[in-house]
């Protein structure tokens, strides 16, 4: 499908797409780009690629297609590196669950026929590096792609082939639109986790012992995605700010209510959505989400 596959930055996702590459034949050759030495060499050990770089432009050279997967805060920087070295025709993509900041940052540093098709594929564990990725990670997800406008169609349509190779489901979106949608299906629940995991780490008469032997399964599944890369998560609320505030104050005003209702004893408000949010789990059932 591709000559070279350059992969900027190889964590979770990209790594889990180069295991993937290599499992259906889709490149020729896989190269690799990392700041770091010790994540090139572990990756390399694991015969993740061809070639490893620690300089991206060098990484980028001759590739057709690339994948941003650093955090995205680097995503200027590292476009800014990587747009002298593009051929004519390369198609440039990323990773990330934040859509409009990757084509604010990337796109102008592109030159002329090279074609941005920014993708989010919605899957992940909260593992990272190269050795945490594998091949079915993206089996059975969505993979959301957000072309800016003019777009070339046939690259469209090629990341949208790569990407159902992968076994997601493909889904096109304007970028803004995006990024509403995630910042309350994903973000705003990754930071209410990592709210009540310090909450509770900081409650002074409960001590982290009891914390750790006496952990509901609620309270445990929190932990779970609170253990998620800081580094990324740090960077997608920066980026994406304005949808994040914007359910972060829906959220907070809604909490208000249930505050009212427990402190004056408001059964009916409790019960009521209580029993509206059962409906949310039957639909993701349903759905086949969980």
């Amino acid at each position: 499908m591709f000559e070279r596959i350059a992969l900027i930055g190889i964590g979770l996702i990209n790594s889990s797409l180069a295991r993937f590459v290599r499992e259906q034949g889709l490149a020729r050759e896989i190269v690799i780009y990392s700041r770091r030495q010790s994540t090139l060499d572990k990756a390399m050990e694991l015969g993740l690629a061809e070639r490893a770089e620690t300089n991206a432009g060098a990484a980028v050279e001759r590739a057709d297609f690339i994948i941003l997967g650093a955090p995205v805060g680097a995503n200027a920087a590292l476009a800014e590196a990587i747009g002298p070295h593009l051929q004519p025709g390369a198609i440039v993509s990323d990773v990330g669950s934040v859509k409009a900041a990757v084509i604010r940052d990337v796109a102008p540093h592109l030159p002329a026929g090279v074609h941005l098709v920014p993708a989010h594929p919605v899957a992940g564990t909260e593992h990272s590096g190269p050795e945490a990725g594998f091949a079915e990670l993206f089996q059975n997800h969505w993979c959301i792609l957000t072309p800016p406008e003019g777009c070339d169609a046939a690259a469209v349509e090629k990341v949208t082939e790569f990407w159902r190779l992968a076994g997601s489901t493909v889904d096109i979106m304007d970028a803004e639109h995006h990024d509403k949608v995630l910042a309350i299906t994903s973000h705003l629940p990754q930071l209410i986790a990592y709210n009540i995991v310090g909450t509770v780490l900081d409650v002074e008469h409960v001590t982290k012992r009891e914390v750790v032997k006496y952990a509901a399964g609620g309270f445990r599944d929190f932990t779970r995605i609170a253990a998620s890369d800081p580094e990324m998560w740090r960077d997608v609320f920066l980026n994406n700010r304005e949808a994040v505030l914007e359910m972060l104050g829906r959220f907070s005003e809604d909490l208000a209510v249930l505050q009212r209702a427990i402190r004056w004893g408001d059964d009916k408000v409790l019960e009521d959505l209580f029993t509206r949010t059962r409906a949310i789990r039957r639909d993701l059932i349903d759905a086949k989400q969980v």
